[in-house]
């Protein structure tokens, strides 16, 4: 991997570096504060890397909840990770040797950066793809490390840790909607979590909201393809 394709992938990983440092470090604290050690957090980081589901794991240890339902459980909050996989089979025919690693690291962050990013003119796609998630991977990785230090050494307070989270997709959703110039899917999304909410609850709405959505737009592909198609032209001919 050259010095360029380390250049550019962390460039574009900036954000998910201050939004992986903010989520990374309440990860730490929680675990160290459920009675876990410290080097529990690097571990379950570098092995798991799940995200929402550490935190999650966390709780579900700490209820001594049966393994069976802990797997079950971790399959609910990740299945979207499938629709991400299908998306991506096309862009991974290219990154050869990088693929197993790319799927490990799949978090919706990096799903978002290898989505919304075009491969810089010159460079091997594998390398650079592989480069933004060891990137990131690292950023979860050094926050959760930090976070449980700390959290072994000074007494914190939790109040508002747990939107951290979803700060950081929000940080991630205007960038999207910077590059992307069509705000109709976030829309749509939002719209389904509402309906989703109102319906099922809020303890239960995850997996309906993800269906919906999809469904929604697997009806209104072409509209939305042709108003993103729109919107580059419109770019490229202010460039």
């Amino acid at each position: 991997m050259n010095k360029y394709s380390l250049i550019q992938a962390f460039k574009v990983t900036i954000p998910v570096l201050f939004g992986y440092l903010s989520i990374g470090i309440p990860f730490g604290l929680m675990l160290v504060n459920a009675g876990y050690p410290w080097w529990l957090a690097p571990l379950m980081s570098i092995t798991m890397y799940a995200g929402a589901g550490q935190y999650m794991a966390v709780g579900l240890f700490s209820a001594g909840t049966p393994l069976t339902a802990i797997l079950v459980t971790m399959l609910m909050v990740n299945i979207r990770h499938i629709v991400y996989g299908l998306s991506l089979i096309e862009p991974f025919k290219k990154v050869g040797k990088w693929k197993p690693y790319l799927i490990f690291a799949l978090t919706d962050e990096t799903y978002a950066l290898l989505t919304g990013t075009a491969v810089p003119k010159g460079l091997n796609p594998g390398k650079f793809y592989g480069a933004i998630a060891i990137f990131d991977h690292l950023y979860w990785i050094i926050g959760s490390i930090i976070g449980a230090i700390a959290g072994s050494l000074i007494k914190f307070n939790f109040d508002g840790i747990d939107f951290a989270l979803t700060a950081l997709f929000i940080v991630l959703l205007i960038e999207q909607l910077r590059k992307t110039k069509n705000p109709l899917p976030p829309i749509i999304g939002g719209g389904c979590s509402v309906i989703a909410f109102f319906i099922f609850g809020p303890d239960n709405m995850l997996i309906a909201s993800l269906a919906i959505g999809i469904a929604f737009l697997m009806i209104l592909q072409k509209p939305l393809q042709k108003v993103s198609n729109s919107k580059k032209s419109e770019g490229e001919n202010d460039a």
